[in-house]
């Protein structure tokens, strides 16, 4: 899933992008309101990290931008510990909810993940497809009760695919969902990690519809 981070804080802000990445995120910082309002306007955030105390353009108006320009990525926004009042604001600009700091970074990582199981319409905190599962909060997959060894964009692929199992996914959303700014977008990366990852999973179970793009399936369900 792709995150925005948009913190001014130099040691949190790259404390908090390995622990994401960490995680299975593909994260873009913003260090300043102006980069993270344009950032969050013109690319597909799964889910967005806000601090209110942002320079150049407060964290609460960079909400109100995003909300008014149409974007819906749940926003979890961090506040200071007296900040109540940021709070009340962040919730009336559109926030999802909030960390005050300072703060565990497991608890902000189990809140991101609520959140998208939100988005996603889910109530279950594991992913599954037949026999196939995978577990968020402890980035594991399974295969018929057994580990299945993943690198971090397998993990980032699959997760997605799961996320969204019964329609098809798009080559080009999968990228913007992906891979950071930074990321080489004309690679043909996407297609050898499909590969690699139907060789650990299955070919069966990820389908390529020709022109379309990839869909997650049961072969249980096929058959």
């Amino acid at each position: 899933m792709r995150l925005l981070l948009a913190e001014d804080d130099p040691d949190l802000a790259q404390s908090l992008r390995l622990s994401l990445t960490d995680a299975g995120y593909a994260v873009d910082l913003a260090r300043d309101g102006e980069e993270g309002a344009f950032l969050g306007e013109t690319e597909p955030y799964d889910v967005i990290v806000l601090d209110l105390g942002l320079p150049v353009l407060d964290g609460v108006s960079v909400l109100r931008r995003w909300r008014a320009s149409g974007v819906t990525a749940p926003v979890l926004i961090l506040t200071a510990r007296d900040g109540w009042a940021e709070k009340v604001a962040g919730f009336d600009a559109g926030g999802d909810d909030y960390l005050t700091k300072p703060f565990n970074t497991p608890e902000l990582l189990a809140r991101l993940r609520a959140l998208l199981r939100r988005a996603a319409g889910r109530a279950s905190a594991n992913l599954s497809s037949g026999d196939l599962v995978l577990d968020p909060g402890a980035a594991v997959v399974t295969l018929a009760g057994q580990p299945v060894r993943l690198t971090s964009l397998e993990y980032r692929l699959l997760h997605y695919l799961m996320m969204h199992a019964g329609r098809v996914v798009s080559r080009t959303d999968l990228v913007e969902h992906l891979y950071d700014q930074d990321f080489d977008r004309d690679s043909n990366t996407m297609e050898v990690i499909v590969a690699r990852l139907r060789k650990k999973i299955g070919a069966d179970r990820i389908l390529t519809q020709r022109g379309l793009g990839y869909r997650l399936a049961d072969p249980a369900e096929a058959g």
